[in-house]
């Protein structure tokens, strides 16, 4: 079940809900537009265990050729190797935008 799925009032749920051990995180994230980008961007998350259920690409506003990427990945902002992979991202990455951890049965 992803976020997606949900009415909006779930959001505001998702963004407040605290680490129930089975969670799963929402973000979208967008890469410099160069060879290798998005490898760089997710090379964070496999080296810290973290497990990607989701990865779109859409067309970004800003330009021609440019992308910004909605992914779901399981665990919770806070659990520790998920809040290690986003920074790393944070600091990699052109735009990140956390759109919320939530528990997966509860959604």
């Amino acid at each position: 079940v992803h976020l997606a799925d949900h009415p909006l009032h779930d959001l505001d749920r998702a963004r407040a809900a605290g680490p129930s051990g089975q969670d799963r995180t929402s973000l979208v994230f967008s890469a410099p537009n160069r060879p290798g980008a998005i490898h760089g961007l997710l090379e964070p998350m496999a080296r810290h265990g973290v497990d990607m259920t989701k990865l779109q690409s859409r067309p970004a506003r800003s330009g021609l050729w440019e992308y910004v990427f909605y992914a779901d990945i399981n665990g919770h902002r806070e659990d520790p190797a998920v809040a290690a992979a986003l920074k790393e991202l944070n600091e990699r990455a052109a735009f990140v935008k956390i759109i919320g951890s939530y528990p997966v049965a509860a959604i």
